[in-house]
């Protein structure tokens, strides 16, 4: 499922041409190599937690500079849908403790 979200959130960023490529986007929205894309999908592993995580983080951050330019607002706020759906993934597979 990790690596759904992360194809959909590559595949619009290279709509709105705001990536050329997965090079570019394993490196700038993944914080990995630029390899990084074609290794997943040659050996059909998920991402790391890691990467989703700082695709989360980049997401949202770009949103919040989108969404300050009332033209760019609808992307922002695409933006954010997918940052936050990136999230529930991380937060789905963060460790729970027993507290009791």
């Amino acid at each position: 499922m990790k690596k759904d979200t992360i194809l959909e959130v590559f595949g619009y960023l290279k709509s709105k041409q705001i990536v050329s490529g997965e090079s570019e986007f394993s490196e700038h929205w993944l914080g990995c190599s630029d390899s990084y894309m074609r290794k997943l999908r040659s050996s059909q592993s998920e991402p790391s937690l890691g990467a989703v995580a700082i695709c989360a983080s980049r997401l949202q951050n770009a949103a919040e500079q989108f969404e300050v330019l009332p033209r760019y607002q609808p992307l922002a706020q695409q933006l954010v849908k997918m940052s936050n759906k990136c999230r529930s993934l991380v937060d789905a597979d963060s460790v729970e403790f027993d507290l009791s």
